[in-house]
């Protein structure tokens, strides 16, 4: 290590040039791997204690009670550790050619081929690998190759013809939405890892470069009177919630007095008028927390399961994802729509498209995959980019033809929902009595007849009472000054 972080460039060439350290150090990595007995539970990966290579002990009796194979596990991780704190402290050309040693004979030479199999134990184990290793990774140029080695280094807008473009990127994708709940759970928590990681190009393409023209929006150019704003404080033009048929029934709960937003909003100024074209947060977020009907809803029956419970947590999130993305130099306000290509085909991107496709059937999944898609979603409207707050958090953004959002596969399965209430007898109290037993208030008793259809709606009500907490918490930091 001492050796790896001399600053004088003749060393790190000749370190790098004239040894064989980068082999040497990924070979290893990868025989340790290799010895991992197929056998291992993919649990005992996600759950082994944190692993620091100069802590490493061993224990005969320690291990003699522990899982299979928890000895082999603990070398490669503790092995990887090493080199991730030696790429962190070395000089930056010994740092760069150690990193694409390890993305080319380790992650591609060995992880590659088991995450591309077709056995569904190998796809579960090799995956639980891949999100321990982007868990545990904290050197941003070690990181930069592991993201490329996931999701490529393609920045262009993505097509339906050319989603299989970088195989191992699709191949997770595709594991995103598997016929095996446990590979669909596993994936998707790896990929949520990953969009915590402080590098800029894993949301670009997972999916800002699919955004960057706004061309899910139909442009409308905007009229004299549509910049007038009615008495009511409204933005004209905009929908009004009492006039929706889809919020025709507002419980008076879910809505927040006048004079709690109006202590929230921004003061008109000129440099933030009131009239600048943004939806009212107000109308934001009653879309969002009267979008599941009154008689699908069952958290206001237990106490502290309010909107505002999940307020504290989107702040504290949104903090952290703007500390995050500070110096990637994001816009603060859309792109013009004058100056976007609204004439090219817009196509959402794969990683959406499967999140959304696996939204719109949130009432026939399983209560465990529902609770992991909408994380990711939710972890994603959190990112402070102009676009994605558009696209996931506007329910009033102008759809072009043919395009979906967030919202309308969300308006989808409540149409669908609606229908398939009547014929359910005694719905509400189900409900709640699902509601009770997963929160841990009642007994586990008898089956409850569509169990599954049940939590979905309680997993869908409080998705939609978190985006509106998310919804609420960034714009009133967009209009802090």
């Amino acid at each position: 290590m001492l050796l790896a972080s001399l600053p004088e460039p003749k060393a790190a060439k000749c370190l790098t040039q004239s040894t064989c350290l980068c082999e040497l150090l990924t070979d290893r990595l990868a025989a340790l791997y290799k010895a991992l007995p197929p056998s291992v539970d993919p649990l005992d990966i996600e759950t082994v204690e944190a692993i620091n290579w100069g802590l490493d002990s061993y224990s005969h009796k320690e291990d003699a009670s522990a899982f299979p194979g928890k000895r082999a596990l603990i070398s490669f991780l503790s092995w990887f550790d090493y080199c991730d704190q030696l790429i962190k402290e070395a000089q930056k050309t010994t740092a760069v050619a150690l990193a694409k040693a390890i993305h080319e004979r380790f992650f591609i030479g060995v992880m590659e081929p088991q995450l591309m199999q077709t056995s569904e134990m190998g796809i579960l184990t090799s995956t639980a690998l891949l999100h321990r290793i982007v868990r545990q990774v904290t050197s941003n140029v070690l990181l930069q190759e592991m993201v490329f080695f996931i999701l490529g280094e393609q920045r262009e807008p993505e097509t339906l013809a050319e989603m299989n473009r970088h195989p191992l990127r699709h191949r997770l994708i595709e594991h995103c939405d598997h016929i095996s709940d446990e590979i669909s759970i596993m994936t998707l928590r790896m990929f949520e890892h990953l969009l915590q990681k402080p590098n800029e190009h894993i949301l670009y393409n997972l999916v800002l470069r699919n955004l960057e023209e706004r061309n899910y929006t139909e442009y409308k150019p905007v009229c004299p009177e549509d910049k007038d704003v009615v008495e009511n404080g409204q933005i004209a033009g905009a929908v009004d919630l009492e006039e929706d048929p889809l919020f025709t029934d507002i419980s008076p709960d879910n809505t927040l007095s006048n004079q709690e937003w109006l202590s929230s909003s921004p003061p008109a100024t000129p440099d933030h008028p009131k009239n600048d074209g943004k939806t009212e947060v107000h109308k934001i977020v009653n879309s969002f927390l009267c979008l599941v009907p009154d008689e699908a809803k069952s958290s206001y029956h237990v106490e502290g399961t309010g909107y505002d419970t999940y307020l504290r947590d989107a702040h504290r999130q949104f903090r952290d994802y703007c500390a995050i993305c500070l110096r990637w130099e994001w816009p603060g306000s859309p792109k013009a729509l004058e100056k976007c290509n609204l004439e090219a085909t817009f196509f959402e991107g794969h990683f959406l498209k499967v999140l959304f496709d696996r939204m719109g059937r949130i009432l026939d999944q399983p209560y465990d995959v529902n609770l992991q898609v909408t994380s990711v979603l939710s972890r994603l409207s959190l990112f402070p980019h102009p676009h994605i707050h558009e696209y996931l958090l506007d329910p009033y953004v102008n759809l072009a033809s043919g395009c979906r959002s967030l919202f309308s596969v969300i308006v989808r399965v409540v149409g669908d929902l609606m229908v398939r209430i009547q014929r359910i007898q005694d719905f509400t109290p189900k409900l709640l009595l699902v509601r009770k037993r997963l929160l841990g208030l009642e007994p586990e008793g008898p089956m409850v007849d569509h169990i599954t259809l049940l939590e979905g709606v309680i997993v869908l009500e409080e998705f939609c009472k978190e985006l509106a907490a998310i919804a609420f918490v960034k714009y009133h930091a967009s209009s802090t000054p």
